[in-house]
């Protein structure tokens, strides 16, 4: 069940009965002082009912980074996360999705509740900055307010501040995965630019997931030079089932012995080219958690973190399976939730993506248990954080070489272009109509990758924001001819990845977004029943089961695909076409109870 909505006024989500330990006298980039300065003024971020006009007035107030990073340390242990951050170097834009569905057991709970609900679930105030960072309500009026959120040098910053505020022997960083690509930079140097960043961060352990789309011999040659340990128990060698990565790391924190256990998205192989890690097999391998959960238990940790890639509902379920886990750092879904969610005795961590948050949890860790804690997301709001002068250096330097490049405007938009939901996306209509036009086709399918910036009306377009939404290895755009009784199948396929009543058998992405054919989908349906009156929109006409279609499409997980990388293929569209006007997304309908 979910944990009630009890936080304070900085959606700090604490246990009453957690031990605090006082902070010792210490240099640090963000003093004591101001950390106890910035608690009278903290309830501005929340901007809660029952504040009065203090709602109103953080709409309007400027942020101050300390009281963005305040916080009455509690217990022994401090975990920092960050996830998902998919080699974003810059502050940007990110609008949260006004359609997350759940399915089964899940329908109605957190993460799948959006928009105002959210914001009436939290406690949180319309036009606050936590409705602006957590929700897609009013975003495009409250971007322009609030400005961008992330960067790596303000992540930096952060991270280098609590580890100052709390110290080093009980603090530690942990990396979800989804961080080295999808980004121009990092697809042009293989990794190497984010590689560096996240050393000068100094993570404890990582996980991954799109990490293996650089291919098993690149990955090999990362790791073997990482600082810290890439994690992951449930990857094997294929001829002799031999783990590929260290399942298990023991630290020791605050005087307890801290277990981590790596958990890689389990299913890579599946959702991602087979043949760029032909000899590596993943899977959810329950029993080989357990197993790894007891033996940490032997070996006298105290607590047990699960680092997982599985995504939020999985690993839901996983907790509820699984016994001996204290916490799970979940990643994959891109989920940000301002307090943990408590499965028996075990507590969730949601920290969204693209450097948006980071998460920090304080733990009470006494006799082998959790007996209290205090969790907060930090928003990384661009315009209030210090950029720190080290990894802003360090990103420069890698930018440099294709500042030019990337900066190159290809048009302007006048409405707000966004991809992350459920369904499509104003960026995702701008891909396909580009492969409608560009690559002469009838129907055009782009993945529903829940990665890529939002823009703001006005706002120019560039080469960066669209590699953004596209920067990968594999991002060649087909065209072929496909009978329409292939599209359905292709739509339900999708369409039980991602709506399948149980967790275990669900992908963890968005539906494939659709150009020139529109559908009706009952999410709840049953397995090959859910989508029906496929339409194509230029006719008006019903899609033929028997007739074959002229389809564009990219991000085939199949080798040796041929044809122009997606971001030209869009360039070429956006430079003919100049300005982009939204237009309503109602091609996709949504039924059911």
């Amino acid at each position: 069940m979910h944990a009630p909505a009890t936080a304070g006024p900085l959606l700090s989500h604490h246990n009453k009965d957690a031990r605090p330990i006082p902070s010792r006298e210490r240099e640090s980039m963000i003093s004591r002082r101001d950390f106890l300065q910035a608690g009278a003024a903290a309830s501005a971020l929340l901007g809660a009912g029952g504040y009065g006009s203090l709602g109103r007035l953080a709409a309007q107030q400027k942020l101050s980074e300390a009281e963005l990073l305040s916080f009455a340390s509690t217990g022994n242990v401090t975990l920092i996360h960050v996830t998902d951050l998919h080699s974003q170097f810059m502050p940007l834009y990110f609008r949260e999705p006004s359609i997350n569905l759940g399915v089964g057991e899940v329908k109605g709970l957190v993460p799948h509740v959006t928009g105002n609900a959210f914001l009436d679930h939290y406690k949180i105030a319309a036009g606050s900055p936590l409705a602006y960072a957590l929700t897609s309500e009013d975003f495009a009026a409250l971007a322009r307010n609030y400005g961008r959120m992330g960067g790596f040098d303000r992540i930096a910053r952060v991270i280098k501040a609590i580890r100052a505020e709390r110290g080093e022997n009980r603090c530690l960083l942990l990396d979800g995965g989804d961080t080295w690509t999808n980004s121009w930079t990092s697809l042009q140097t293989k990794a190497q630019d984010v590689v560096e960043a996240m050393n000068l961060l100094r993570p404890d352990a990582m996980t991954g997931h799109w990490e293996f789309t650089l291919g098993a011999e690149r990955v090999k040659e990362i790791t073997e030079k990482l600082a810290f340990p890439f994690l992951a128990q449930n990857m094997r060698d294929t001829e002799f089932e031999d783990k590929v990565f260290e399942p298990m790391k023991m630290f020791e924190k605050g005087g307890v012995k801290v277990a981590v256990i790596g958990q890689a998205y389990p299913y890579t192989a599946i959702a991602n080219p087979r043949w760029m890690f032909p000899t590596w097999a993943f899977g959810l391998r329950e029993e080989e958690m357990q197993k790894q959960v007891n033996d940490a238990r032997a070996a006298g940790a105290g607590l047990v973190v699960l680092l997982s890639h599985n995504g939020f509902d999985i690993d839901r379920k996983m907790a509820s399976r699984v016994s001996g886990i204290d916490v799970i750092l979940t990643a994959h879904t891109h989920d940000a939730l301002p307090e943990v969610v408590q499965v028996g005795k075990t507590l969730l961590v949601a920290t969204g993506s693209h450097g948006k948050f980071v998460s920090r949890l304080d733990l009470d860790v006494r006799e082998g248990a959790v007996k209290g804690f205090k969790y907060r997301l930090i928003p990384i709001f661009s315009d209030a954080i210090t950029p720190d002068a080290e990894m802003a250096a360090l990103v420069k330097k890698h930018r440099a070489p294709y500042e030019a490049e990337l900066g190159k405007v290809l048009a302007k938009t006048d409405g707000l272009l966004y991809r992350r939901g459920n369904f499509q996306g104003s960026l995702d209509d701008v891909f396909t109509d580009a492969m409608l036009e560009v690559r002469d086709a009838e129907i055009a399918l782009s993945p529903g990758v829940r990665w890529g910036a939002s823009l703001l009306p006005g706002q120019n377009i560039t080469f960066e924001d669209i590699t953004n939404a596209s920067a990968m290895t594999y991002a060649n755009c087909y065209r072929t001819t496909m009978k329409g009784e292939q599209l359905k199948a292709i739509l339900e396929d999708i369409g039980d990845n991602i709506f399948n009543p149980d967790p275990y058998y669900q992908g963890g992405g968005d539906m494939v977004r659709v150009g020139g054919m529109g559908f009706t989908i009952d999410p709840g349906a049953a397995s090959g029943s859910r989508v029906s009156s496929l339409t194509h929109l230029k006719t008006g006409k019903p899609i033929e089961a028997a007739r074959e279609y002229r389809v564009a499409g990219w991000a085939s997980i199949n080798q040796n695909t041929e044809g122009p990388p997606i971001w030209d293929v869009v360039s070429q569209y956006l430079t003919a076409k100049k300005t982009i006007s939204p237009r309503p997304l109602d091609a996709v309908k949504v039924v059911g109870p």
